[in-house]
């Protein structure tokens, strides 16, 4: 089983260090938001990796639907907060915005 799952979390692994490499590189908060996304579906692909494996595999799919409404509405809340930044201050570079209380 071991032989069989490795791959997946392989895959899983690269992904997440992609992501994770993407936000913590990035000056862009869209593109940052777009690497937590590859994050979580890299943790997606785990979920999947252990359900296939599980003898009972409706735990990873249940919680792999649970990580996505939770991206879905990451990503809703956090796209809307950087068009209001976008909008008020002109500029998305997380580094440019040190002050947010105007």
């Amino acid at each position: 089983m071991i032989n069989n799952i490795l791959p997946y979390l392989v895959v899983s692994g690269l992904l997440f260090a992609i992501g994770f490499a993407v936000v913590v590189s990035k000056k862009n908060l869209i593109l940052m938001l777009m690497g937590v996304e590859l994050m979580l579906n890299a943790v997606n692909v785990n979920f999947a990796a252990f359900s296939k494996f599980d003898p009972d595999p409706v735990k990873g799919q249940i919680f792999s639907i649970f990580v996505m409404i939770v991206a879905a509405a990451e990503i809703a809340v956090g796209l809307a907060i950087v068009l209001k930044i976008r909008r008020h201050y002109h500029e998305i570079d997380p580094e440019k915005l040190n002050n947010l209380r105007d």
